[in-house]
């Protein structure tokens, strides 16, 4: 059996960015990962760099998602060097539109609750601060306003993963895909993780980020991490001149053109993802009156992934404490927080000393809790 300083279990967007941070600090690396079958959330994601939604309810979740977006740049460069390309990530501010008195009232309240938790950046602006912010935009006369929060922004995640694989790699870690991990046992000091095809490996420390696979793998090393998965379904069009100059929540236009529009959030129990006319009919319709034009631009692909959701919708984590050095991190914000498990959490993971904003967001939280979606 290969040892290893850490073994991470999960190689989507979570799992290889705390791979890839505990690589740089010299650790040595293995991420485990059933490869393509498995229901990989990074496949779904928007590609949102995001902080004005982020935390009603909970500060230490707001507190560690701006922590995220101001290490965001300097993991922009690095990723971009290693992937081989702009992962293009800007920081040019972001919208959540509202096409009617009662949304834009509910985003008012919206609003001075995340002042009130510490999030000041965000505020409402009217339809004519908008049209000020996106010149030339042929907002569709159902747009009354909008959050706006200037702080926030969006990149291309695909890149984003590609990028992190790549630092993993350089590094001098290794990604191992292939099959399901299926038991994990206490070697004297070690750690023997065995997977369905017969490998197995030997870590000092592992961290399950294995997404909707986490809750049954954390409870092979004691730890309790409730969640279920959340099907969100994604449109893109054709590529476009440019149109919208700054992302909207479930609208943005990326960098090659295209206009992507997205995601739903559906829960119905069943391990599956496909796409459905019904949740693509209605979020086409509501970008259509965000911006009427794209009743003539022509869809190129749909897709759905499977997101991981804790009872709260808030991320999750932990060290256990029946396994001492084996972590458990899980969160439906992968792309907004790769900067904080890249960095401070992958930190910890080697250190043993979790981050102050974590600490808050442990799962032992989730007893007795009633399992709800909070609105992200």
């Amino acid at each position: 059996m290969e040892r290893y300083d850490v073994a991470v279990v999960g190689g989507g967007m979570v799992g290889t960015a705390i791979g890839y941070g505990c690589a740089t600090r010299g650790a040595r690396v293995v991420i485990l990962d059933e490869g393509d079958v498995a229901f990989r959330a990074a496949r779904g994601n928007f590609g949102l760099v995001w902080g004005q939604s982020k935390g009603d309810g909970m500060p230490a979740y707001g507190a560690w998602t701006r922590k995220s977006i101001e290490l965001w740049p300097e993991l922009a460069e690095r990723v971009s060097a290693l992937a081989g390309r702009d992962v293009q990530y800007r920081r040019a501010g972001g919208l959540t539109f509202c096409l009617s008195e009662k949304e834009l009232e509910d985003r008012r309240s919206f609003v001075r609750r995340r002042h009130n938790q510490g999030h000041d950046t965000v505020r409402v602006v009217d339809r004519k601060e908008l049209e000020d912010l996106l010149p030339g935009c042929p907002l569709g006369p159902r747009v009354i306003g909008a959050s706006y929060d200037p702080t926030d922004g969006h990149v291309d995640p695909l890149t984003l993963l590609r990028g992190l694989h790549a630092g993993l790699r350089e590094a001098g870690g290794r990604h191992l895909p292939g099959a399901p991990v299926v038991s994990v046992d206490r070697i004297g000091s070690d750690y023997r993780i065995e997977r369905a095809d017969g490998t197995e490996v030997l870590a000092a420390r592992i961290v399950v980020a294995a997404g909707i696979a986490t809750t049954r793998i954390a409870c092979m090393v004691g730890l309790d991490v409730p969640v279920r998965p959340v099907r969100g379904q994604n449109i893109v069009t054709e590529r476009l001149a440019p149109i919208l100059p700054l992302p909207a929540s479930a609208i943005r236009q990326t960098g090659d053109g295209t206009i992507q529009i997205g995601v739903t959030n559906e829960e119905d129990g069943i391990l599956h993802v496909p796409t459905t006319v019904d949740a693509l009919s209605r979020m086409a319709a509501r970008a259509i009156q965000v911006l009427p034009p794209l009743a003539r631009a022509r869809f190129v692909r749909t897709w759905a992934a499977l997101r991981p959701m804790t009872p709260d919708g808030f991320p999750a984590y932990a060290e256990s404490s029946t396994h001492p050095g084996c972590f458990a991190a899980v969160c439906h914000s992968g792309v907004t927080l790769a900067a904080v498990h890249a960095g401070p959490l992958a930190e910890a993971v080697l250190t043993g000393a979790m981050p102050d904003f974590a600490r808050d967001l442990h799962p032992s939280r989730f007893a007795g809790m009633t399992p709800h979606v909070q609105a992200h």
